[in-house]
């Protein structure tokens, strides 16, 4: 089931570029729905979600500028301190597309871990050899636990059967079960 650079898509060259930037400045992992879709999943997405390791003003206004010379455009501001501080400081995410695309479709939305959930997700981050893509994502256990226990709507659901199938003889259950144990804790009580 290995992807080759012939199946390639847009949104695939869009994730591919946008953390080949984002790598130099921060550790961060892509997860929800475009790891079902990058692993073969059809469906349809107008962002992807990544979860970065908290950075300085400083850090972050120099990323944002390299992403700027890089192609893409944020929708909310062209303002980084506008975004440090009004958004990605109050755990709001920021959304960036390719220049000069109308802010159509594909969407990198981008947030600052939260807690420790999102912490141990960039600790275990990895690239998944199946994807095709180098690019560092949460765990696939991660991503079932996280769909099927706090997400749940029907499309999460299917996309956590669907990486269930394909990894049907590599999961680590005990994991799962462990995750969704911290989500209850983590998000779920809150």
């Amino acid at each position: 089931m290995e992807r080759k650079i012939s199946d390639r898509t847009i949104l695939d060259n869009f994730v591919e570029d946008f953390c080949g930037i984002m790598e130099k400045y921060a550790p961060y992992i892509v997860c929800s729905g475009f790891v079902a879709i990058a692993h073969g999943r059809t469906r349809g997405t107008e962002d992807v979600d990544m979860i970065i390791e908290p950075i300085t003003k400083t850090k972050f206004i120099e990323l944002h500028k390299t992403l700027i010379r890089g192609g893409f455009q944020c929708i909310q501001s062209d303002n980084p301190d506008k975004l440090y501080i009004d958004y990605l400081t109050k755990g709001i995410s920021i959304r960036y597309v390719w220049k000069n695309e109308n802010f159509a479709p594909p969407e990198m939305e981008v947030k600052f871990a939260k807690d420790e959930l999102d912490r141990m997700q960039i600790k275990e981050r990895q690239k998944l050899p199946l994807t095709g893509l180098s690019v560092y994502f949460s765990s696939i256990e991660s991503n079932i636990a996280f769909k099927e226990e706090y997400l749940g709507a029907e499309k999460d659901l299917e996309d956590a059967l669907h990486l269930r199938i394909v990894y049907r003889d590599k999961l680590d259950e005990d994991k799962i079960k462990k995750i969704k144990r911290e989500i209850i804790l983590f998000r779920k009580s809150k």
